[in-house]
């Protein structure tokens, strides 16, 4: 079924890496696969909005099996916004100032940079590098009471470090919130300040690339169309990830998300690895 999906994407015209031609929206809902997949998508990306984030990292991989992964951003791009206006009203009183004066600066240099080597840079190659680094830093916070380590400290330098490298993955392959999760999960902030922060990046990161977007030719009517008739599945499932956050107890919460990290990271690389090696 995959191979068909890829035949199918390639006679449509995708076959360019990151800047494929744009399909007509019929073609594409009359495929069940690709139906379920964007179903599928911005279910987890509303959980993720509402503070699982490390779902949200599958939602793009998912329908990047049936369009390029820059497209499938933009299709994916009316959920976000429209998920970033509810969930920032849920988090409004709870976000660290400090964090995001450091990484909303850096993450604007890391999109505008996605989008200067948008055209030259494989997706499969940025999801593989932040794939192996979310899995590395998991690790070490698991194991590191074994080799006697002291727990990972954030500091200026690592907030612009993973603010842009955020900001470079979330352009080319939607996998921005792994780097600043990496920045955020040591400094063991009030659970609900640490999800209106990554509130915050997200929105603020999903408006930086629309002008990237556009520059790219992807904001046609056909990928807005199809991101719009998925919106009312999408705020169901947000308005479910806020009330599951709401009572799950901290230290709870603290270990899904290194679970969901670490096993974000495994589909990251595993799926890279596939599309390097090439289809089955």
């Amino acid at each position: 079924m995959r191979k068909n999906n890829l035949a199918l994407a390639a006679h449509l015209g995708f076959d360019a890496p990151l800047i494929p031609t744009p399909a007509i929206t019929v073609q594409w809902l009359s495929d069940p696969w690709f139906v379920a997949a964007s179903l599928a998508a911005v279910c987890l990306l509303g959980l993720s909005k509402g503070g699982f984030f490390g779902l949200g990292a599958m939602g793009l991989p998912l329908l990047a099996l049936f369009v390029p992964p820059m497209q499938a951003a933009v299709i994916l791009l009316p959920t976000l916004l429209a998920q970033d206006v509810l969930t920032i009203w849920s988090y409004r009183r709870a976000w660290s100032a400090s964090n995001l004066q450091l990484m909303i600066p850096s993450m604007a240099v890391g999109i505008a940079l996605g989008w200067a080597f948008a055209a030259s840079l494989s997706a499969t190659h940025i999801r593989l590098a932040i794939g192996a680094i979310l899995g590395l830093f998991v690790l070490r916070h698991w194991l590191g009471t074994r080799f006697d380590r002291l727990a990972p400290r954030s500091s200026t330098a690592s907030g612009i470090a993973f603010g842009m490298l955020g900001g470079f993955g979330t352009m080319l392959a939607n996998a921005g919130g792994a780097a600043w999760q990496m920045h955020l999960l040591p400094q063991r902030l009030e659970k609900f300040t640490y999800v209106g922060t990554l509130t915050m990046l997200f929105a603020v990161g999903n408006i930086l690339k629309i002008p990237a977007y556009h520059a790219l030719g992807q904001l046609t009517l056909d990928n807005l169309a199809v991101g719009a008739i998925l919106l009312p599945v999408a705020v169901l499932a947000n308005y479910i990830g806020i009330w599951l956050v709401r009572r799950t107890p901290t230290e709870v919460f603290y270990r899904i998300a290194y679970v969901l990290m670490f096993f974000i990271s495994i589909e990251l690389i595993r799926g890279a690895l596939s599309e390097m090696m090439g289809p089955a």
